[in-house]
């Protein structure tokens, strides 16, 4: 494990109970759960703002994984893309989700594609939005308050990515280990992994 550039959080029953989730949850306990263990109560308020996002949304489990890996690869973040693209590659197929974190969505349907580019809009340059960017959200079919939700996702998930990165968070060796080549393959940045 790699606590990144912080030193090792105190003990206390809040950072056990983020431990022990990451057990039941994942088998281990992430590098990310060293660093938020300072502050458990921060991790849970974003992890549940995650959620009213993702629900507001209307998100899928796969569109929740093809924001994030699109987000999280234009961004150069390690972590998040490998995590997100063994879930994605877990619900499209591993040739998608290496795909996707390079950039290339060509594999994804008309929906998924539109969710993709405004992920990866949203990571490069919010200012840079326009009402045609919104429009192609909503002739994919989302209202205005799940379009509002989906943002909030995405931007949430670029607040969670550079507070990992700028702490040093490394992947978890368990993640490497888990991908599927076309992932490996196209994580090519960010942090080497712990």
């Amino acid at each position: 494990m790699d606590k990144g550039f912080l030193e090792r959080p105190r003990a206390s029953a809040e950072a056990q109970r983020l431990y022990d989730a990451d057990v039941e949850r994942v088998g281990f306990v992430m590098n990310l759960s060293l660093l938020w263990a300072h502050e458990p109560t921060l991790h849970s308020g974003l992890f549940d703002l995650f959620e009213r996002a993702a629900k507001a949304g209307g998100l899928t489990f796969r569109q929740r994984s093809v924001l994030v890996a699109a987000c999280a690869s234009v961004m150069g973040d390690a972590y998040c893309s490998l995590a997100w693209g063994n879930r994605l590659a877990s619900v499209a197929g591993a040739d998608v989700a290496g795909r996707v974190l390079r950039g290339e969505d060509d594999q994804l349907d008309a929906d998924d594609r539109v969710l993709a580019e405004w992920a990866r809009k949203l990571a490069r340059d919010p200012n840079a939005t326009a009402a045609g960017d919104v429009q192609a959200l909503r002739d994919a079919g989302y209202d205005d308050g799940q379009i509002f939700g989906i943002t909030t996702f995405v931007a949430l998930r670029i607040a969670f990515a550079t507070i990992n990165d700028s702490l040093g968070a490394q992947p978890d060796h368990e993640l490497l280990l888990a991908a599927p080549d076309p992932v490996l393959e196209a994580v090519t940045y960010g942090r080497a992994c712990g």
